[in-house]
């Protein structure tokens, strides 16, 4: 089969489909109209988020089996259309699930002790410990929106600071455990001191978290989002740490992210005022969408691609 990687991967993902007889075809290069129109006899698609597979791609593929997503988000691909055309979707949640998880957790106890900022005071020749007097995770209770594998394995890391863990998901019931409580967003609403977010983009979760949705918390709350930018109205976001509602935020993506996640701005060169206000504040903690990219999940996730590529081929 002629496989075609429009994006780059760990390179045993390559390597193991060539030793299988196939032929990987490398067109990092290829701009969106280019590879639309050098489809004929692709039957396998490999890509991250460069761009978007949309209806008229997936129709100029006329010999297109799969399209194999190298990590968890399927935002980029008209999967519900793919289907429509037999094409197979595949992703990798469970290659960076523990890499999101972690780096959610090191950007709460970053916030939490202050991390960053007195790093930066020290730098600047500053000693200041009571300025920096920071919080315990352990006793806290966190909610966790979407409880699949990136939800779960936060789920599993808080549990070793002794934090009690409420967790909701949509499209799950029955998943309470020694690890976290199955709860209503009520819940969530009245009891989390931490919100953490584990959902992709849908229409039914993009800018799910809005001016509405934060007046609904009992207490002051800090919010983490390790999904995708846009699931968060950062104006509204912003409004609410003035007011206190939201005490702090753990941010790894914004909805000011490019398409593709390697770039960021809005196009006109002036940075948002929401977003100004967030690079300025000391309860804001941000990452440029590295959550789940590590050296271990870099691999982790061409391997479990090849073993889920390998079995739809089998099948076929």
């Amino acid at each position: 089969m002629n496989i075609l990687f429009l994006d780059s991967v760990h390179s045993f993902l390559m390597n193991s489909l060539f030793d299988k007889g196939h032929n990987c075809i490398e067109g990092y290069s290829w701009s969106h109209e280019y590879a639309a129109a050098h489809l004929q006899g692709i039957g396998g698609i490999v890509i991250r988020s460069r761009f978007r597979i949309d209806r008229n791609f997936l129709d100029a593929a006329p010999d297109l089996t799969f399209i194999a997503r190298a990590g968890a988000g399927m935002e980029n691909i008209d999967t519900v259309y793919a289907r429509q055309k037999k094409i197979t979707c595949i992703n990798a949640p469970e290659g960076n699930r523990d890499a999101v998880g972690e780096h959610a957790v090191g950007m709460i106890l970053s916030l939490f002790n202050n991390l960053c900022r007195s790093g930066m005071e020290v730098r600047a020749g500053k000693w200041i410990r009571e300025g920096n007097r920071g919080h315990e995770l352990m006793g806290k209770t966190a909610g966790i929106i979407g409880f699949g594998n990136t939800g779960h394995a936060l789920a599993r890391k808080l549990s070793g600071f002794d934090c009690r863990i409420l967790a909701y998901d949509k499209y799950k019931t029955g998943f309470s455990s020694g690890i976290a409580a199955e709860a209503g967003l009520d819940k969530i609403f009245r009891e989390a001191d931490i919100l953490s977010l584990h959902v992709p983009l849908t229409q039914h979760t993009e800018y799910m978290v809005n001016r509405n949705f934060l007046s609904n918390f009992r207490k002051p709350v800090v919010i983490v989002n390790t999904s995708r930018g846009k699931c968060v109205h950062t104006e509204d976001l912003v409004d609410a740490m003035k007011t206190g509602k939201v005490t702090g935020v753990c941010l790894d993506v914004s909805e000011y992210e490019d398409i593709s996640f390697e770039s960021f701005g809005t196009g006109t060169g002036k940075v948002p005022d929401a977003w100004q206000y967030l690079l300025e504040c000391s309860n804001a903690v941000l990452t440029p969408h590295i959550a789940g990219w590590t050296v271990e999940s870099h691999e982790k996730i061409s391997r479990i691609l090849y073993e889920k590529i390998i079995s739809f081929l089998n099948e076929t």
